[in-house]
């Protein structure tokens, strides 16, 4: 049942009010003045509140304010006995749903709540989709306990506070944007937008475009002005994600941007001025860059004001296991598959690839192991052929060669049990071997 809260010092029309309301089914509280309804508001979940314009103790106009910057899902209808143009004016820039004038109030007061509170439940989706936006990119949810990850979180943690151009380095992977989105959501314009853009997705000229807009008649078909991903942003991040690709004039326009806040849109010959936080990634050794004169030197030290170093996969092999079973749980929800374990082998070959992809690459084998299965659990046979062609031994880790005999057989075997849906006999005359030796086979390779 929804809530509503009227405040009014004239208890008649408090009480009308009330009753009128009340008989729409919902919960009306009453309070005479704004201490007695800021009390109410602190132990009753108000959807509406409808307030009078003058009251002893204060202004509804100014009451207004406080509580969309206290409550801000919360809508406000005010009341006055003789209107104004300033005093509305005024109560909407506060923040209130509408401003009405009394004795039109019995006629307009329904409709008027119902729209409230179709407000109300708009604003309370909005305050959880962004709840959840934040909870998904926070540092709390980069999973990971090795001690190379860690000094990548703290670092985060550190400079999130902070305005600093940050510099994200690693391999293709290694979870840049993520980790950026973390910083940004730590940040003192976490309420800002967040905006990425890919320096490699785009030509030059259409990169030029994407990050400072154009004016109108720029060029064939710039029928009207467009802002760039900065103004987008302003007072917000902007994420430039392999930013080693600029190309370099672009680059001395983007260094006048974190030197003095303000560029050239195309076309334009008015500077734009924005207050933007820069985060930068890259996969590219960046010294390296400067030397072949791709990079300019002094862009370089500009964003390498703070530089974070994420660790690829190889060096963090003790987070695998706890990453794999987080991606199992997402795809298995996904698909609707009740899979909820791996097996020690399929760990053990997870554990000794190269991942040269990284995170994303491992994100995407066990996508593919979960859209195979169809048992409980993850199994050697699900994984990619180069991820079989080497068997391991888990009592001493020692791996068997990818021509072993054992390697070969125990491979077919899975194989074999995995088209038979686990029918051991079936497997047995398909494999041209006894049932007795399938079965000790089975026991020999620890096969689930």
């Amino acid at each position: 049942m929804n809530k509503i809260l009227i405040i009014d010092d004239e208890e008649k029309i408090r009480t009308l009010l009330s009753r009128i309301i009340s008989l729409e089914g919902f919960e009306v509280f009453q309070a005479s003045d704004l201490r007695n309804g800021k009390k109410r508001l602190e132990i009753s979940e108000i959807d509406v509140v409808i307030c009078d314009v003058k009251l002893p103790d204060g202004s509804g106009v100014d009451f207004s304010k406080f509580i969309k910057d206290k409550y801000p899902s919360l809508e406000v209808i005010l009341l006055t006995a003789f209107g104004n143009i300033p005093d509305g004016v005024q109560a909407i820039k506060n923040g209130a749903f509408d401003y009405i004038t009394k004795g039109d109030d019995n006629n307009k007061i329904i409709p008027l709540v119902y729209k409230a509170i179709e407000k109300v439940v708009l604003n309370k989706r909005v305050l959880q989709l962004e709840k959840q936006l934040g909870n998904k990119y926070s540092f709390e949810t980069i999973l990971g306990k090795s001690k190379q990850i860690k000094f990548a979180i703290d670092s985060g943690k550190k400079v999130a506070v902070t305005d600093a151009t940050v510099l994200l380095t690693g391999e293709t992977g290694t979870g840049k944007e993520v980790f950026s989105q973390a910083i940004h959501n730590a940040s003192n314009r976490s309420k800002q937008n967040f905006v990425a853009v890919n320096c490699s997705a785009f030509s030059k000229e259409l990169l030029e475009n994407e990050l400072f807009g154009h004016k109108a008649g720029a060029f064939t078909g710039a029928i009207k002005d467009s802002k760039g991903i900065f103004e987008e942003a302003n007072n917000g991040t902007v994420f430039l994600d392999e930013i080693g690709e600029m190309p370099l004039d672009l680059q001395a326009k983007l260094l006048r941007v974190l030197e003095s806040g303000e560029f050239l849109k195309v076309g334009d010959n008015k500077v734009t001025k924005i207050n933007v936080r820069i985060i930068a990634a890259t996969n590219r050794d960046l010294g390296k860059e400067i030397e072949a004169g791709n990079f300019r030197e002094d862009l370089f030290y500009r964003i390498n004001i703070f530089n974070i170093s994420l660790p690829s996969l190889r060096e963090r092999v003790s987070d695998i296991e706890e990453l794999a079973y987080y991606f199992l749980k997402n795809f298995s929800l996904k698909t609707g598959k009740k899979i909820n374990s791996i097996s020690q082998e399929y760990l053990e070959a997870l554990k000794h690839h190269p991942w040269k992809g990284n995170i994303r690459e491992l994100r995407n084998v066990i996508e593919r192991s979960v859209i195979l299965t169809d048992d409980s659990e993850l199994g050697l046979i699900s994984l990619p052929s180069d991820f079989q062609n080497v068997n391991y031994n888990i009592s001493d880790n020692k791996s068997l060669s990818a021509f072993s005999l054992a390697s070969a057989e125990k491979i077919q075997i899975q194989k074999t049990l995995n088209y038979t849906n686990g029918n051991k006999a079936e497997a047995a005359r398909l494999l041209e071997i006894g049932i007795a030796t399938l079965y000790r086979k089975i026991e020999e390779y620890k096969i689930s």
